[in-house]
């Protein structure tokens, strides 16, 4: 595999030789370390170019970067969910692309000014106990996961920068009100919170609960080492706000002294080779054309199906979505 020689040439290149005049990008990345290190690894043994990344919660590094503002040493914002790159594209501290660089990404997969470009797509899920239910029985709607019947046997992730990304999606569809109601009506119900999404597939197989609300990536990991691994997922009925298709997206900020070579990061995550890193190693949905999702997940006729009608754009506002969460007593 091409990655993995760049991979072990990358020791050796880094212990021969040092440069007073290497380029060295500073990254503010929302996507963990074991997601994306091979690909920056295997950018800068490609280019010489250096980076160092400040890995984090999403939210908290797109608050970092506001109260930053073009003081930040930060080159680019790698964020998980397109409502934190949309706050900083509202607060303008991202420079446009060039069209070449948001070209490469499919039709809805930019921001319309050009402030920032997908990576990747995932979905949201509901995952589910196939020891202890059937298919048949699940809610059909993420909105019926208020009914009694499954009060304490749900979890969720409120401080992972996805769920809060879905819940700005709710305020957008459903409006301030009814997403409160039902972020209440949840809490009151005894769903359990969890620090992140793999938490939540582990407490599904570990009996604590018999549904969560993930990302769809998570779960082909642990049924790639265990085929039988007892936790299956699905989608809701087609157009349920609990299916919001999101994306992992980047933007050069305007505080940053390195144009070129940030770009030269951009173009290289969306070069084919990481485009089919990101649909065979993370299991992500890859957003250039020609690239093909894996045959683990659900393809795009059927996501565009499934999608509920939000467009990324209006997903920008998440302070007022950590407003609200905060007043609810989840964060």
């Amino acid at each position: 595999m091409r990655i993995a020689a760049i991979l072990a040439l990358t020791a050796v290149f880094l212990t021969s030789c040092t440069s007073p005049d290497v380029t060295t990008l500073t990254v503010y990345s929302g996507r963990s370390q074991s997601l994306v290190q091979p690909l920056l690894d295997a950018f800068q043994a490609e280019t010489g170019i250096e980076v160092e990344v400040r890995f984090g919660d999403t939210a908290q590094l797109a608050v970092a970067l506001l109260e930053e503002g073009e003081q930040s040493p930060a080159d680019l914002f790698w964020a998980q969910d397109a409502g934190a790159l949309g706050a900083i594209q509202d607060a303008g501290l991202f420079a446009p692309l060039p069209d070449e660089l948001t070209r490469r990404a499919g039709a809805g997969f930019s921001a319309s000014d050009g402030a920032w470009v997908a990576t990747s797509g995932r979905a949201r899920v509901l995952a589910w106990s196939s020891d202890r239910l059937e298919a048949e029985a699940l809610p059909a709607s993420i909105l019926d996961l208020t009914d009694p019947r499954w009060a304490g046997r749900v979890g969720w992730a409120p401080t992972n920068g996805s769920f809060q990304a879905a819940v700005t999606a709710m305020r957008v569809e459903l409006g301030e009100d009814a997403t409160r109601e039902w972020l209440m009506a949840m809490s009151a119900a005894g769903t359990k919170a969890y620090s992140n999404n793999r938490s939540i597939i582990e407490a599904i197989a570990n009996g604590e609960i018999d549904l969560g609300l993930p990302n769809h990536y998570y779960l082909y990991r642990y049924k790639a080492d265990d085929a039988a691994y007892p936790v299956e997922q699905t989608f809701f009925e087609p157009g349920d706000i609990g299916n919001l298709i999101n994306v992992a997206g980047i933007g050069r900020l305007t505080s940053s002294g390195n144009a070129e070579a940030a770009e030269r990061l951009i173009a290289y995550l969306l070069s084919d080779e990481s485009q089919e890193f990101f649909a065979r190693e993370t299991f992500e949905y890859p957003v250039v054309e020609g690239i093909a999702p894996s045959t683990r997940i659900a393809d795009y006729d059927r996501i565009s199906d499934l999608k509920p009608d939000v467009r990324l754009e209006n997903m920008r506002d998440l302070e007022s979505t950590l407003t609200l969460l905060r007043s609810v007593g989840l964060l």
